[in-house]
This record gives C-alpha cells, structure tokens and sequence, in this order.
C-alpha cells in the first residue's frame, strides 16, 4: 500500500462550508484526503460520498470514521493524536475489526504511526515537523511562536509581525525551506509541480505573511499545528465537540470509494449532487486534462450546485466551452478566500452551476 501524504485537510473547512452550504437532502462529491473536510461536510446533515485515488488515504478516512463511531470524544482526541495518550495500540486493538480488510492492513503493518496519533503519519505533517524542530528555532525561540499565537487586535498582530517576526532570518530560511526544490523532496510530491510556473516560494511567503498579520493567529488550526506540531487550543471543524453527535450520527450518510473523484460520481449519476468538494485536483492535470475531468463532474451536478476548488501555484478554472451554464461566483469567492486560514492556497473558487445540458464535444 502507499504511504499517507496528508494526515490531516490542509484547506479551510470553514470557508469551504461557508462555500458549499451542506444541510440535509445535499449530496455532496467529496474529495477524500484525510476525511477531515468530509466529515466537517457531514457535521451539517449532508450525505457525503467520498472519493480518493489512494488506499492510504482512505485508511486515514475509514479509522477517523470507526473512531467517530465507537469512541467517546474524550477519547477520540487523545487516539487520533490531539492530545497525549500512552494506550493508542490497545485503543486501536479494539477498533481493527471495524475497519475494512484494505485499511486494516495499511494500519496493522504501521503501528508506530496509530502509536504516535494518526493525524501525525503524512509525509507533509512529517515536512511541518522538520521545518518546526529544525528551522524555525533558528529564527525564533518558542515563546517568541507562543506570542504569535495569542488573541491579538488586527493592530497588535501587524505590530508583532513588523516588529518582531519579520526578521531576515525567518525570510531567508523560510524561503529555503518552502522552495520549490525542498517541498519536492520532502514535504510534497514532485508531480505536484508539474505545471506550476513561477517563484513557488515567493508566492508562499507572501500568503503566509498575509495570515500572519491580517487573520486572527489564535483560534487558526493550521497554524497551531505548524508551530506546536498538534492541536491544543485551535481545533479543526470536524474536531469540535459541538459537532462530535452530528458526526456520529451521520456516519450512515457518508460512503468512502476508491477511484478518481469523477469516476466515484458515476456510481450516483441517475441522481446527480448539489455540491463538489474539488480540494486542488485540477491543478495536478494538464490544462485540457482538468477541463475534461472538470465537464465530466458538471455531468453529474443538479441545477444550481456548486463547485468549489483552490489553486495553489497553477491556475485552473471552469472550462470556457461550458459557457454560462456555469456562473463563477467571483466576488463570493474572493471573500472567502480573504478569510482562508490555509495559507498557503493563492486561490479559492466558487463556482454555481446554471443548468445540466449536456456537455459539448
């Protein structure tokens, strides 16, 4: 089986459901990742049908899954690693037989990742670590991070950022460190940047400085988990006791499929989707490739879903031939876009499909 590349969903479920308005009657075609984003889906009373090419990522879906069904949220947090725990293996001992045989095997052939918390195995939280316990103490010391990470007025983090953060060391390094050359040997994978074009880094740090001084630090998941390797005061959506019942109870309304994410929709093409959780798949294909897979996904859209998708260093967009029978809500998305507390994304897009006619040649 392959390796995890992402332990947790490095887009904002926040902005995302804000995006896609998921209540109950919505079906919604959700790219899988690590399921958190699904499940912030399914919080809202959404069915979601999930899809993803990769079996090590839907095992990090199916064990969040069984841990939201027979876990208590006391202890749901300490098992998946937001918390300490010293019984993980035995927590996992009592959970295996939930899982399906694929994703119990990916598990049971890695116990040190289910021993250190399963929101720690990705090779891009493993990137994060490596730039907190490596790089960032050349920059900054730890109560220097803790400081950034307090509740602060938009002036006070401006102040903290320009006076303090901003230093040449946290410019230089963190730019070395976000190259394009170091993300693909060790944070992301080489394809990734197949089309990108530009100075990746430059682009990263300028999203980051943005969240540093213009979004509140404090209450930012993606952040805290940057700088203190977990999730302590900020949680992600899914992980919110609030939604810990919605979750659990919706369970029966979330389905996990491996395949590409527009073949997992043709299960359900009688029926169609009011909604598409699209995350960055477009920009990993060739232009015409991502309008191709970006038409066949409109196929199975009912009147009025929309589409919502990032663009990290490679602009994808609906497809022209579509005409106005998809509307991209502009405006809509770039407000959300200027709350994105995923920073790293140079593009959020929203788009509203107008009607179901059939896709031109």
């Amino acid at each position: 089986m392959d390796s995890i590349r992402y332990a947790n969903c490095w887009e904002d479920a926040e902005i995302l459901c804000l995006a896609l308005d998921p209540r109950p009657g919505m079906r919604i075609l959700s790219v899988g990742s690590a399921g958190d984003n699904s499940l912030a889906l399914l919080a809202e009373g959404a069915e979601v049908v999930v899809g993803d090419l990769s079996p090590a990522q839907l095992a990090a879906i199916e064990i969040r899954k069984v841990a939201f069904a027979r876990l208590e949220y006391e202890e749901l947090l300490p098992f998946l690693g937001g918390s300490s725990a010293s019984d993980r293996l035995r927590t996992y001992a009592g959970l295996r037989r939930e899982l399906s045989e694929c994703s119990r095997g990916h598990w049971d052939a890695n116990p040190a990742l289910v021993s250190a918390g399963v929101i720690h195995a990705g090779k891009l939280e493993r990137y994060f670590r490596l730039f907190r316990r490596r790089i960032l103490p050349w920059i900054h010391s730890a109560r220097q991070s803790e400081v950034l990470l307090r509740e602060k007025d938009a002036e006070q983090r401006r102040d903290y950022y320009d006076r303090t953060w901003n230093t040449w060391r946290w410019r230089t390094l963190f730019r070395l460190f976000f190259s394009r050359y170091v993300m693909a040997r060790l944070g992301r994978e080489k394809e990734f940047f197949r089309y990108a074009e530009g100075t990746v880094a430059e682009r990263v740090f300028q999203r980051t400085e943005y969240a540093l001084r213009e979004l509140p630090t404090h209450d930012n998941p993606y952040l805290e988990y940057i700088l203190r390797g977990t999730f302590q005061s900020a949680l992600p959506r899914y992980l919110q006791p609030s939604r810990f019942a919605a979750i659990r109870s919706g369970l029966g309304r979330l389905t996990l499929m491996p395949g590409p994410i527009e073949a997992v929709g043709q299960a359900y093409r009688g029926a169609g989707f009011d909604g598409f959780n699209l995350s960055n798949i477009f920009e990993y294909l060739a232009a015409n490739d991502a309008a191709a897979v970006y038409c066949r996904l409109f196929e199975l859209a009912k009147p009025g879903a929309r589409l919502a998708y990032w663009n990290t260093f490679v602009p994808r967009s609906a497809p022209e031939r579509l005409g106005t029978r998809v509307q991209h809500l502009a405006e809509f998305s770039e407000q959300l876009f200027r709350r994105d507390r995923a920073f790293f994304y140079q593009r959020f897009l929203v788009d509203q499909v107008e009607s179901t006619s059939t896709v031109p040649a």
